[in-house]
C-alpha cells in the first residue's frame, strides 16, 4: 500500500527532476556535478530514497538555482510531519489507533485539547464512544471491531487519576447537544461530563458559550500533548507535528479559543442545560 510519506517523497522528486530538466541537464551530467552516482538522482527523482538537507542545497546550488534550496528544504520539512491517513489508519480497525494514541497520553504530563462539535475521546461514556466509532467505521469502510476499540479508550482514560497528569480541555457549546447518538445515551455523557466537570482536580473543563465572543474561528478538533506534539484531525487524516512552529501556533490558537470559555459553575449550567433540553420521554 502507498503511504503518504511515500507519496510525498515522489512528489519532492518530481520537482527535483523539475529543477535539472530546465537546467538541461541529463541524469548522468548531474551526477557527475554533485560527485554521485547517477543511480542516486534517478532514486531520488522516483521517490526511491530520501533526500537530506545537504543533498538539497547541492541539488539547486548545482542545476542554476540556489535560490530554490530553502523551497525544497521547507518540502522536505512537510515531508518529515506526519500525515496518516485514516484509509491506512483503520486498515486493522480502530482498536490499534486507540492504542497508539495511548502511548502518548503516557508520555505526557501536560495534555490540552480543543474539540467543537464532539465530546472529546478521554472524557466520553463507554456507549457514547460506541457510537461515535460505529459512525466513523461506517464512514470509512473500515475492520469493525467496535468493542476492542471501546475497551481501549476506556483503558485510557486510567490517565485521568494519574498523579502528575493535567489535562486542559476546551470545547464548544454545540458538543452537548450533538446528536451522534441517542438522547437516553447523551444524558449519561452529560451526567458524567458533570461529575468531571466538578469532581477531577487533573481536569480543567471549559465550554465555549453559543453567544461568546471568538477571538478566531473554531476549526478542527486538536491535542497538544506537553510541547512536543500535536495531533490534528480532519475527515481523511490525521496530522502529527512535532516542529516547534507549527506546535507554537497550535498554543497560540488553543490560547484563544480558550480565552472564550467559561469554567466552573457557570460551565456546569452550560451542561445541564443541554442536560434539560434533552426528550426522555
Amino acid at each position: 500500500m502507498t503511504t503518504d510519506f511515500q507519496q510525498g517523497r515522489v512528489a519532492l522528486g518530481a520537482r527535483l527532476r523539475e529543477l535539472r530538466t530546465e537546467a538541461r541537464l541529463t541524469v548522468r551530467q548531474l551526477a557527475e556535478r554533485c560527485g554521485w552516482a547517477h543511480s542516486k538522482v534517478s532514486k531520488l527523482e522516483n521517490g526511491r530514497q530520501t533526500v537530506t538537507h545537504d543533498d538539497l542545497e547541492t541539488w539547486a546550488r548545482e542545476t542554476g538555482r540556489p535560490e530554490a534550496g530553502e523551497e525544497l528544504k521547507a518540502r522536505l520539512r512537510g515531508l518529515e510531519t506526519h500525515q496518516r491517513s485514516w484509509r491506512r489508519q483503520l486498515a486493522a480497525g480502530h482498536r490499534p489507533v486507540q492504542e497508539a494514541l495511548t502511548v502518548e497520553y503516557q508520555r505526557s504530563s501536560t495534555m490540552r485539547a480543543w474539540e467543537a462539535a464532539m465530546l472529546v475521546g478521554i472524557l466520553q461514556t463507554a456507549e457514547y464512544a460506541r457510537h461515535v466509532f460505529t459512525r466513523y467505521a461506517e464512514l470509512h469502510q473500515s475492520v469493525r471491531d467496535v468493542d476492542e476499540a471501546v475497551r481501549a479508550r476506556m483503558r485510557r482514560q486510567e490517565t485521568l487519576y494519574a498523579p502528575g497528569k493535567r489535562y486542559d480541555i476546551v470545547m464548544g457549546e454545540a458538543a452537548l447537544y450533538a446528536r451522534v447518538c441517542p438522547a437516553d445515551v447523551l444524558a449519561g455523557q452529560l451526567d458524567r461530563l458533570m461529575g468531571v466537570a466538578t469532581g477531577l482536580d487533573t481536569v480543567s473543563l471549559g465550554i465555549v458559550p453559543f453567544t461568546a465572543s471568538l477571538g478566531i474561528p473554531p476549526a478542527n478538533g486538536f491535542w497538544i500533548y506537553d510541547e512536543r506534539l500535536v495531533i490534528v484531525e480532519d475527515w481523511h487524516a490525521e496530522l502529527w507535528l512535532d516542529d516547534a512552529e507549527n506546535i507554537a501556533l497550535y498554543l497560540r490558537v488553543w490560547d484563544i479559543l480558550r480565552q472564550s470559555a467559561v469554567y466552573g459553575r457557570p460551565a456546569h449550567r452550560l451542561i445541564a442545560r443541554a442536560r434539560a433540553a434533552l426528550d426522555l420521554t
